[in-house]
């Protein structure tokens, strides 16, 4: 499973960018939104939404107001649950020789499990909370009532 960083990493980064801006009112962020932020091409991101969407990690809302929230709270989503849902269907190579067989995947098997355990401990609340703790602010989303 060590990570295809390119598809794991991005998919990490959706879901933090929408738990980031969704706000406490659970708003929706629209996929092209999402790639202006993490300067991506949308036509990149669009097929992890997709899979994000089917592992139950986000909800996907259709209409002029549609995108993308989470489907549960930061604290109950690990890092784990967002990588599998878009490399799950990546298959292991298979080690070209005796050496490989014998000593380079056995030593791979063991970097992907101490990664596993990892990602299990980690929820996308933590990364919100490094992201607090590295200075950024959440958007304020709540409408603002002034009484005189």
């Amino acid at each position: 499973m060590l990570l295809r960083q390119d598809r794991a990493l991005l998919a990490l980064d959706i879901a933090l960018d929408i738990a980031f801006h969704a706000g406490r009112g659970g708003e929706v962020t629209g996929a092209a939104e999402i790639a202006e932020r993490l300067n991506a091409a949308r036509r990149g991101i669009e097929p992890l939404l997709q899979a994000l969407v089917r592992a139950g990690l986000l909800d996907s809302l259709r209409g002029p107001r549609g995108g993308y929230r989470m489907a549960r709270a930061p604290r109950e989503v690990k890092l784990a649950e967002i990588v599998a849902a878009v490399t799950e269907d990546e298959e292991a190579p298979v080690p070209p020789g005796k050496l490989a067989t014998l000593v380079t995947a056995p030593l791979w098997q063991e970097m992907n499990a101490i990664l596993e355990k990892r990602l299990q401990s980690v929820t996308l609340e933590d990364l919100l909370k490094r992201a607090a703790a590295a200075g950024l602010r959440r958007p304020v989303t709540e409408p603002l009532h002034f009484v005189i």
